[in-house]
């Protein structure tokens, strides 16, 4: 098995980056995540409720960011000062990030045509994953749980298989962007990734702490903001447990501090007995 791919998004909900190599770090990628939209109480934007965020395409640079939209002259978008916190909310997380000036409000509220400011994560180690699933040193950026996320190109071949009768897509699958991996993997079987629970990328390893519950996001095409049925309806049909669907796992890294590249080999080197379905008990 090998690394197929490998993303980032710098910005939560905005379009990601395909990276040849990345650092990871103890809460993800480098680079990944450390942004997020939140309205005026500071409770998180994203692409759910707020389909057009999927058309923002950030690109991190050495000062911060530019924010590219289509149509639009990037705006450029310096780090801010962290001595200025504000409160945030993500799902269950409460905790402080740096706010950037009212310019880049405007601009990103116009886009979106709903209020918005943009936050910057000076410091992951405030945000701890969910204990229940983790261990109690574990921290994430503005992910939505867990650091990395993986897929199979094996199992996103066997949804699309499922889903050619639909006439939601055409008959066609759907892309992988959908699901918004970090890491793809390449040479195993489908569904395979349920079952493992600790793995090795290059020089990296990472406990799978649990599957990955999918939401409405994945029913939203990332090139155009429209939104259908697909894959939640598929998926719904042939990867329901617990009342959820599932697609791919969740990572935290063990060993951190090393670069993964493209490329790289992958070894499972612990696993459950298959059949059980996604990792979703708490630990």
């Amino acid at each position: 098995m090998s690394l197929a791919e490998l993303w980032r998004y710098p910005v939560k909900s905005c379009r990601g980056e395909s990276l040849s190599d990345a650092l990871v770090e103890p809460w993800g990628l480098a680079g990944d995540r450390r942004w997020m939209l939140v309205d005026d109480a500071g409770a998180a934007i994203t692409a759910r409720t707020i389909n057009a965020l999927v058309l923002l395409r950030p690109e991190i640079t050495e000062s911060g960011l530019l924010l590219h939209c289509p149509g639009q002259s990037p705006l450029e978008v310096l780090r801010p000062d962290p001595a200025v916190q504000v409160p945030v909310s993500l799902w269950s997380s409460h905790l402080t990030a740096v706010p950037t000036d009212r310019a880049v409000a405007a601009w990103v509220s116009a886009k979106l045509e709903v209020g918005a400011r943009l936050v910057w994560l000076d410091d992951p180690t405030r945000r701890p994953t969910d204990p229940a699933y983790s261990e109690p040193s574990d921290r994430v950026s503005f992910a939505d749980g867990y650091p990395l996320l993986l897929t199979s190109e094996a199992s996103l071949a066997a949804l699309d298989e499922e889903m050619a009768a639909s006439q939601d897509n055409g008959g066609t699958g759907v892309s992988m962007a959908r699901f918004r991996p970090n890491v793809v993997v390449s040479g195993a079987p489908a569904w395979a990734e349920d079952d493992w629970r600790r793995v090795r990328i290059g020089e990296a390893t990472f406990r799978a702490v649990k599957g990955c519950a999918r939401c409405a996001l994945t029913t939203v095409d990332p090139r155009t903001a429209e939104r259908g049925r697909e894959p939640l309806a598929t998926l719904a049909r042939t990867r329901r447990w617990d009342t959820r669907t599932w697609f791919g796992i969740n990572l935290v890294p063990d060993v951190a501090g090393v670069t993964i590249s493209v490329g790289d080999e992958i070894e499972v080197l612990e696993s459950a007995a298959p059949g059980g379905g996604p990792l979703r008990q708490p630990v």
